[in-house]
């Protein structure tokens, strides 16, 4: 998996989607990877906080954790991983754009997936995970442009 890049722009403004993705309890509704979440800090997110859950990547279900290692309203949100069987790193950036916000998404699994996948698998579960990705990004979509639809109504 080493790298995936995937960007979509959503009709939302881009504070609305940034306060959305900033609230991890938010992420199983649009990443059909992630399982559950749960935080590890009382409080607002913030540079240090760390938070963790469950995923399933290609069948297999994992433990995870997290720690914020940037977090600069509404442009970037960066987390890199602190516990689990995958080490990588991901970031939300945010930039208005005509018609919304690009919302770009970046990980970064540079060891690969080594143990979890093998070697051999890591070119196909990058592909699927790529594909993964552009369907969450489509999910993210529809339900910010539904919310703010209800709002601006």
């Amino acid at each position: 998996m080493p790298v995936t890049d995937e960007s979509i722009l959503i009709p939302a403004p881009q504070e609305e989607i940034f306060d959305y993705l900033h609230d991890p309890t938010h992420t199983p509704e649009y990443d059909a990877t992630i399982l559950t979440t749960e935080f590890d800090d009382d409080g607002p997110i913030h540079v240090g906080s760390r938070f963790g859950g469950k995923a399933r990547i290609i069948g297999r279900t994992f433990d995870w954790k997290v720690e914020v290692i940037e977090d600069n309203r509404p442009t970037k949100m960066a987390l890199k991983s602190i516990e689990g069987n995958i080490d990588f790193t991901t970031a939300y950036t945010l930039t208005p754009e005509a018609g919304g916000t690009r919302v770009n998404y970046h990980v970064d699994s540079g060891a690969g997936l080594g143990g979890v996948f093998g070697r051999v698998g890591d070119a196909l579960v990058a592909k699927a995970y790529a594909r993964q990705v552009r369907a969450n990004l489509a999910t993210l979509s529809e339900i910010l442009t539904d919310h703010t639809r209800e709002q601006h109504g």
